[in-house]
């Protein structure tokens, strides 16, 4: 069937779907005959619509092919690279959505040129991903509408209020609002614009690039959904049988976690200079937004209490589990015996991963480095005051943390050290962040503008423990 035959049965598609939809009332609601009806329709509809536009990119392809050959006045002259963002975003294919994105990430050097190797790998594993949780298809979708010289163009004069867009930077608008809304990020109706993929720290920002310990070291899943859902268990239970006899029920026991993630946002001042060059704006505020980010994580994810509109903290969510605690000796000290009672606490199946580690503040690892000198040295610390940080205890990694509480001088109930496998604590980054604008910034004495605009950015992420027998938690003592 051509094109224009194809646009036809479209139209009569869509007036036999509004016929049976415009019947419908509280009387006589849709019957099980139209619901399926709707369902063939549409499904005919997207089938036609893909095959108008593969004709349409066979038709450009063609007329490029034949411009090249009129100006070159040869035969042999190859067709033209095909635009990856020439694509209809709404009714393409996935896999060739995440192709394109690709072949953007690969040969775009103006839109790619701020990232890190680390983000760039990043952002191609998270096109490959495909599970209940995340689908890579949408951020190439999101990707591809909004990384096009006419939404980069386009992406500042948002944010500054600025009206004199031109017709491909109108289109390039309305191709970002229909892929936000694919992944419920905002819009222009709901006040917010989409940021491009490649200034998104919710998704180029990779885990080794992170000032964050906690963030380096969990589990961190990218996801396109509101809520990460997951299966933990404890293993399956083995046991010796005689001969002939039955077996025992050996089935594991299994959880199924949730994690729903929750609503940051922050504000981010640049100068109107910095707007007016894309390069320079892509790098600043890829910049900007990473390093305030990371901020609010570094708090939230150490203490933050569970029940509250914000990521589950790893300290307050074992501080809350009597099971995870282990306390010090001597109230108000910490003691080589009280390191290796919290060592030898942690169930050996964890104790035996590399991704162990230790997490405590400065004050407290200044302690533990004082182990190994003095009359009273233990010969299993070493100290190396030049060392910026800590030796390995026990071979296992160990990170400061200083939102956590300081090494102790009388009796207390504070949580000092946390040992345990961080794969077990899960992070869920939804993929996707919006912003507002603010025309512009007024100097709070003068009362005149600074010159500069801002920016308030919205993005959404949980986290919380998946297994607490993983850790445990060195607590000091009230007596």
């Amino acid at each position: 069937m051509g094109k224009e035959a194809l646009v036809q049965r479209n139209q009569k598609i869509t007036e036999e779907a509004k016929a049976i939809l415009d019947a419908v009332t509280e009387e006589t609601p849709l019957t099980d005959e139209q619901r399926a009806r709707l369902a063939e329709l549409d499904e005919e509809l997207t089938r036609n619509e893909s095959e108008i536009t593969r004709i349409e990119e066979d038709e450009k392809r063609a007329q490029r092919f034949k411009e090249s050959r009129a100006k070159w006045g040869g035969t042999q002259v190859a067709p033209p690279k095909e635009d990856p963002f020439d694509v209809n975003l709404r009714t393409a294919d996935e896999r060739a959505l995440v192709s394109r994105a690709q072949r953007v990430l690969a040969e775009d050097k103006i839109g790619t040129e701020h990232l890190t190797d680390g983000q760039r790998s990043r952002v191609e594993k998270i096109l490959r991903t495909k599970n209940r949780d995340s689908n890579g298809a949408d951020v190439a979708r999101l990707l591809l509408a909004t990384e096009n010289e006419h939404y980069r163009s386009a992406f500042p004069k948002l944010i500054a209020g600025r009206p004199d867009f031109t017709p491909d930077e109108v289109r390039a608008i309305d191709a970002v609002n229909l892929a936000a809304r694919a992944m419920s990020i905002g819009t222009p109706s709901a006040g917010g614009y989409a940021v491009p993929v490649l200034l998104d720290p919710t998704i180029i920002w990779t885990d080794q690039g992170s000032p964050n310990d906690i963030f380096n070291m969990a589990r961190v899943e990218r996801i396109t959904n509101d809520t990460w859902r997951g299966l933990t268990g404890t293993g399956m239970t083995w046991k010796w049988d005689g001969e002939a006899q039955p077996s025992d029920d050996n089935s594991p026991a299994i959880d199924q976690p949730e994690v729903e993630t929750h609503r940051a946002d922050g504000f981010i001042p640049y100068s109107i200079e910095v707007e007016m060059d894309w390069p320079s704006f892509a790098s600043d505020m890829s910049t900007a937004m990473q390093r305030g980010y990371s901020e609010l994580l570094a708090r939230s994810l150490t203490l933050t209490a569970a029940g509250g509109n914000a990521p589950t903290g790893l300290v307050s969510a074992l501080d809350a589990d009597a099971t995870t605690h282990v306390q010090v000796g001597t109230a108000g000290v910490i003691a080589p015996v009280d390191i290796y009672g919290i060592w030898a606490k942690l169930p050996m199946r964890w104790r035996r991963l590399s991704t162990v580690a230790w997490m405590a503040n400065t004050t407290v690892e200044q302690v533990i480095r004082q182990f190994g000198a003095g009359a009273d040295a233990d010969a299993n610390f070493t100290v190396r005051l030049n060392s910026e940080f800590i030796n390995p205890l026990f071979n296992r990694e160990f990170v400061e943390n200083d939102f956590m509480a300081e090494a102790p001088s009388g009796p207390g109930t504070e949580a000092l050290l946390v040992l345990g496998d961080f794969r077990q604590y899960l992070i869920a980054q939804r993929m996707g962040m919006s912003v507002e604008r603010i025309q512009m910034l007024m100097d709070p004495a003068t009362g005149r503008p600074t010159g500069q605009r801002g920016m308030v950015a919205y993005a959404r992420l949980g986290a919380d423990v998946l297994v607490p027998g993983a850790f445990k938690l060195l607590k000091n003592k009230s007596a």
